[in-house]
């Protein structure tokens, strides 16, 4: 066995007992939904197959012991993008705690105007938006039914990735000794002006991508109708008067 083959074999072994090891526990503040741990599961279930898959794919292009080492890094490569990937389900409930976000916080604060309890709020607020929104926001009510501090219930939430300026603008509020009331509706102001931000936004990328189609479309007869007579007209005149 010649000693590049020993090379690119023991690089491969490393690459495989790299890829196989035991990851960092991950400790989970709230409960998974079951259809995003559906989608993470299926998702690293192919992870071996697919991280395999890159590595055959390199060394059948490079070949020999600089094609084990491509291999192992393809195969490195992608078991950690795989790994990092976000499911179909985790995507759509992101968007959704996106959109939702702002109507939850007006509703919030609706509540809290009218003269309600901030668990109150939460069960009506809860109550009147189903999904993503109404499960984070029933956590937290439940919480604060069970007595926890608001403060470090607020806090917690702070670090959610969706729902931080709720979690971050009430924690500021429980510390400061600010008025609640005043602080849910500047958060409900601001979400407004973002959302408006965001549409207007997405609203002029849909006409900038509207005008590549169109422009596809019309520049074939443009070119017909306008280019190519204008051309033939000039050489037949060079012609004419040549």
């Amino acid at each position: 066995m010649s000693a590049d083959t020993l090379i690119g074999c023991a690089s491969a072994a490393a690459a495989v007992a790299f890829l196989l090891a035991p990851g960092p526990p991950v400790v989970r503040t709230r409960p998974v939904p079951a259809s995003r741990s559906e989608d993470r599961a299926l998702l690293l279930r192919w992870r071996p197959g697919l991280a395999a898959l890159a590595f055959i794919g390199a060394w059948a292009f490079i070949g020999g012991a600089l094609g084990v080492l491509a291999g192992a890094a393809a195969a490195l490569f992608a078991w950690r993008v795989l790994g990092r990937a976000e499911g179909p389900g985790a995507r759509r409930r992101r968007e959704e705690l996106e959109r939702d976000l702002p109507v939850a916080v007006h509703l919030l604060g609706a509540c809290l105007d009218a003269g309600s309890a901030m668990t109150g709020a939460l069960d009506a607020v809860a109550g009147a938006l189903a999904g993503a929104v109404a499960e984070e926001l029933g956590v937290v009510r439940h919480r604060l039914a069970l007595g926890v501090d608001p403060a470090l219930v607020w806090r917690d939430l702070a670090d959610h990735p969706q729902l931080r300026a709720l979690g971050r603008a009430m924690a500021r509020a429980h510390r400061s000794g600010a008025s609640v009331r005043d602080a849910v509706a500047r958060l409900a102001e601001e979400l407004a002006a973002q959302s408006r931000a965001r549409t207007d936004a997405l609203a002029r990328s849909v006409e900038v991508r509207a005008a590549a189609p169109l422009g596809v479309c019309f520049l074939p007869a443009f070119l017909l109708l306008g280019v190519v007579p204008m051309v033939a007209g000039v050489f037949s005149s060079m012609r004419l008067f040549g």
